[in-house]
């Protein structure tokens, strides 16, 4: 073959590699269908609000039926909404409790198995508290709920991947699940994104795509008033 025609190979495979690249950069980016904001000002009469969440394999409806998710449950209503966002009121205390249903793996970076900025620098799994989850022992980690900005993560403990898993949601209570609970203070008033840091965007690059960077599935939004 002559130089000009492996210049053109070259030249044709590095198109059709940035042309992937781009593709894949822009699934991961794209944003979901929004499910709209519950509002937990009216619920603060106490001085605290609770969010309660699951996180499923599967979500089992929608535009991606087979991608993992959140979900939240609406505290006026009881039921389980398709939505990663929220309003908190500012200086407030925010008891979360995660019902996971996914199972879990080792951590690509332990430090994700550390609880960090939630009051006291713990939570509860299943009503035991702790300070860290060593992810190559046990059942490893599913998911993790972290929001950046306020320095606050914590490693959601994955279920056994041989159990009769929850095939879509909402899931019910009688399936396999761990219940994570944590709580921390808000800051002043500001929109602080959250999300979850491990890979579990299955069938895309490195794991980080798709569900991974869209809201209302493994990311979301605490706005604070």
């Amino acid at each position: 073959m002559s130089v000009k025609g492996r210049l053109s190979v070259v030249v044709g495979l590095f198109v059709v590699v940035v042309a992937a690249v781009a593709l894949a950069v822009n699934s991961w980016l794209a944003a979901g269908v929004p499910g709209g904001v519950i509002n937990y000002s009216t619920t603060s009469s106490t001085g605290s609000v609770n969010i309660i969440l699951q996180t499923v394999g599967a979500i089992g409806y929608g535009a991606h039926p087979t991608w993992v998710s959140y979900l939240t449950q609406n505290p006026s209503t009881g039921q389980w909404q398709h939505t990663t966002s929220w309003q908190v009121p500012a200086h407030t205390v925010v008891h979360v409790t995660d019902y996971q249903y996914d199972s879990g793996s080792a951590l690509r970076n332990q430090q994700f198995g550390q609880v960090q900025g939630t009051i006291g620098g713990t939570a509860t799994l299943n009503g035991k508290t702790f300070s860290s989850y060593n992810s190559n022992s046990g059942t490893g980690v599913g998911h993790t709920f972290a929001i950046p900005s306020l320095n606050i993560a914590v490693p959601l403990i994955g279920v056994n991947a041989n159990a009769n898993l929850c095939g879509a949601a909402p899931c019910s209570t009688s399936s396999p699940h761990n219940v994570v609970s944590f709580s921390f203070e808000t800051p002043g008033p500001g929109s602080y994104s959250w999300q979850c840091f491990v890979p579990c965007g299955l069938g895309y690059l490195y794991g980080n795509g798709g569900p991974m960077g869209t809201q209302d599935y493994m990311g979301g939004i605490l706005e604070v008033r």
